[in-house]
């Protein structure tokens, strides 16, 4: 999942949050409510954003999804912006940094100018 911290908040980018849905998987929707209920801010099509006073919860929700095999590493990685500078001792654990390269594989397209902000 894209991440970047500005101020002490950690945002998680709009694309990358897992969403509820009412017939969808349990574990998937576990996920969603256990990350929405730590979120400062989980508006829909925005980033959701984490406050630094719920950070070691919010790795501890990643661990134990990343543990429990029902997700992929994708989907419980944060992933860092090069220019971010560190990765957080909180967040090591279940951080790496954004490829400088997309793969061509798995890139999905957006418009240019919707995410600007996040680009490494």
């Amino acid at each position: 999942m894209k991440a970047k911290i500005e101020n002490d908040v950690l945002f998680l980018h709009k694309d990358d949050v897992p969403h509820y849905k009412k017939k969808g998987s349990v574990v998937r929707n576990s996920y969603f409510w256990a990350l929405r209920s730590i979120a400062g801010r989980a508006n829909v099509g925005q980033d959701w954003e984490f406050e630094s006073e719920v950070w070691l919860a919010l790795r501890r929700v990643l661990l134990s999804f990343s543990d429990s095999g029902y997700l992929r590493l994708s989907e419980t990685t944060l992933e860092f912006p090069i220019d971010q500078g560190e990765i957080p001792a909180v967040f090591r654990l279940i951080a790496t940094w954004q490829s400088e390269e997309p793969d061509p594989d798995t890139e999905e397209e957006t418009a240019p100018d919707t995410d600007e902000e996040w680009a490494s």
